[in-house]
């Protein structure tokens, strides 16, 4: 956030940062981030809030929701939901636009005024109607009591064009050659327009007549002023039932504050009932400022009071980087005193602000001996760059060193190779604290002799060896507490690298031999295990058993597991049926409880009574037999 300050009013610039292509993927854009801090820092209100060559206009809606702007090339309109922080739709013209009014409080009614003397309206779904005004138009506004637009431009007259009925009223004859701004009062509505020769005429749009002069250029003329041209109308607002401002082509008139950006101007908006201005440029970029001595920040992005706040509470020096920050000492001694008041010095505080390459090139005017101490500088920095590549003593850990060398030359090696520094730099595991612990703990250490490090590192036989002779040297030389490092002695780079090599192509064989060489450790592993378990004799086992117990058999323990499992009841049964409930212990101290199921009245009671049925379901049977076998005798009788 960049701020500027005028008159003691702070101006926060709020669009300052680089803005990103819009043909960059989200991936390349998280990563740009990453990498530029000036893309990182930027505050970035709404999204996409550009445009893909030069913004012309921008207005905001009447609830405030929706902001809407033109631009080109080509000619479009865009509108930006303040909710959604995001851009709502974009719509392309025919040609450019001059200006436009909204006329509804949101975006569903825009009129258009372009450049080729069309005007254009749209709905909420699109376009709607084209219609052609007879002479240039440079700005218009709409009278809402009579449905009527007023458009002036290249004209005396004032075009009227009347939405109710759809057609075109006599027109209003102005004194003016041509008029180039106008604006209609909200509260009692009338109607005024400025023109090129610095005047204001007020009209009544019920009486369609002249009801006031102004002659803005005569007043604005006096003694202490310096005139080149004639002081046209160029802005024109009413701000109440009885204030209006009107801007000049001159610039003539008090200065509250001012904004400097890096590009023209092309239109100003102030964000209703706040402080932020919306400005469209000649630049891709629309700009948006917030002013808080106009007024609060809007609902959408009130965090911005507090963040003005706390910059306020915490200033800060502002630093430019293509300028220099000299005193007059510093002047003095450059000499260019003379340069005082002159546009190669900003007066800033208790100095100057002067162009960094003027700087560079004074003081190697004055001081000649400068690109000497410079160069000595770089060679030093050069040296302690090289110094720093190589391997540190000091630097090997006590735990892991061969890995630790290892991670060391394959660093060694990303440096060298020009392939490889396009890619993304990756952490050293050397220099993060994560992995602090696996060079400095013991139960960390690398076990080379396990079955998978053998399988993962088929070649480490050969490249290990080549690392512990140059570790042992390594060694040595710490021991020698030399400085400088000795080249360690065996084959030539040339050697080693195709040697490398070769071992690369063979590391299938490698792999192989590893795994039959493991398969026979495995084998001579199990005919060890076989000799001792028939060297081994089967010695008889001893059981204790507990006091208070006697042993019978086996098969017991295994009943009295499978009770055990069983409610009490259910075990007192089986105990009573097999008879075994009233079998005592002998062994001295041994206690035994007896248990005596009682049955309840209830239980009696039903017990008796299906006794009494089960005997008369006897004596009924006895009857009926009876009764059959007199019935057989009878029958034989007869």
């Amino acid at each position: 956030m960049q701020v500027s300050s005028l008159n003691e009013v702070k101006i926060y610039s709020l669009s300052c940062g680089k803005s990103l292509p819009e043909w960059l993927s989200d991936r390349k854009k998280r990563a740009l981030q990453k990498k530029d801090v000036d893309v990182r820092r930027r505050i970035e209100l709404i999204q996409d809030f550009e445009m893909p060559t030069v913004c012309t206009t921008i207005k905001v809606s009447k609830d405030g929701q929706y902001i809407l702007a033109t631009g080109t090339y080509k000619p479009r309109v865009r509108c930006y939901d303040t909710y959604q922080l995001s851009l709502k739709f974009e719509r392309c013209l025919d040609s450019e636009v001059v200006t436009f009014e909204i006329l509804s409080d949101d975006y569903s009614k825009i009129v258009f005024l372009h450049n080729d003397r069309y005007i254009e309206f749209h709905s909420q779904s699109g376009f709607y109607y084209k219609t052609r005004i007879p002479k240039f138009g440079r700005d218009f506004s709409y009278h809402y009591p009579s449905c009527d637009l007023y458009f002036v431009g290249a004209s005396s007259e004032v075009y009227r064009l009347n939405l109710e009925q759809g057609r075109y009223l006599n027109p209003l004859q102005t004194d003016a050659a041509e008029n180039n701004v106008c604006d209609i009062n909200s509260v009692h509505g009338l109607f005024a327009t400025g023109t090129i020769e610095g005047r204001v005429e007020c009209w009544d749009p019920r009486t369609r007549n002249r009801v006031g002069l102004l002659d803005c250029a005569l007043n604005s003329v006096t003694a202490d002023s310096e005139i080149n041209s004639l002081p046209t109308i160029s802005a024109l607002k009413f701000n109440g039932a009885l204030t209006m401002a009107v801007g000049t082509s001159t610039g003539q008139g008090k200065i509250f504050t001012s904004l400097e950006p890096e590009h023209d101007l092309n239109d100003v908006c102030l964000y209703p009932n706040s402080g932020m201005l919306l400005t469209a440029n000649e630049t891709p970029k629309m700009g948006i400022y917030y002013i808080p001595v106009l007024g609060p920040a809007p609902r959408w992005c009130s965090f911005l009071d507090n963040l003005t706040e706390e910059l306020e509470e915490n200033p800060e020096s502002t630093v430019y980087d293509d300028y220099k920050f000299v005193t007059k000492k510093d002047l003095e001694n450059l000499g260019l005193t003379h340069l005082v008041g002159s546009p190669f010095l900003r007066a800033y505080m208790h100095g100057f602000f002067m162009d960094i390459r003027l700087y560079h090139k004074v003081k190697l005017m004055v001081n000649p001996f400068a690109y000497e101490e410079y160069r000595k500088d770089k060679i030093r920095q050069k040296i302690e760059e090289t110094r720093a590549q190589r391997v540190q003593l000091k630097k090997l850990p006590k735990v892991n060193k061969e890995l630790a060398l290892k991670l060391i030359e394959e660093e060694e090696e990303k440096q060298k190779s020009s392939w490889k520094k396009k890619a993304k730099s990756l952490p050293n595991i050397l220099t993060d604290d994560r992995f602090k612990v696996m060079f400095e703990n013991p139960d960390f250490q690398v076990d080379e002799e396990s079955e998978e490090f053998r399988l993962l590192n088929p070649l480490v036989s050969k490249i290990s060896e080549k690392r512990k002779k140059k570790l042992r040297l390594l060694e040595q030389q710490e021991h020698r507490e030399k400085e400088e490092e000795e080249e360690p002695e065996g084959k030539p780079s040339d050697a080693e690298s195709s040697e490398s090599s070769d071992d690369e192509k063979a590391w299938v064989e490698e792999v192989r031999k590893q795994r039959r060489l493991l398969q026979q450790e495995e084998k001579v592993k199990r005919q060890e295990r076989l000799k001792e378990d028939q060297q081994t004799v089967l010695k008889p086992q001893f059981y204790e058993i507990k006091a208070g117990e006697e042993f019978r058999n086996f098969k017991d323990s295994a009943t009295k597991q499978k009770l055990m499992n069983k409610t009490l009841e259910d075990r007192l049964k089986i105990e009573a049926k097999n008879g075994t409930l009233s079998v005592s212990d002998t062994t001295v101290g041994s206690k035994q409880l007896t248990f005596t199921l009682k049955r309840s009245e209830q239980q009696k009671k039903q017990q008796e009574a299906e006794k009494l049925h089960r005997q008369e379901r006897k004596r009924l049977r006895r009857s009926a037999g009876h009764l059959k076998s007199r019935h057989r005798r009878g029958r034989s009788f007869h």
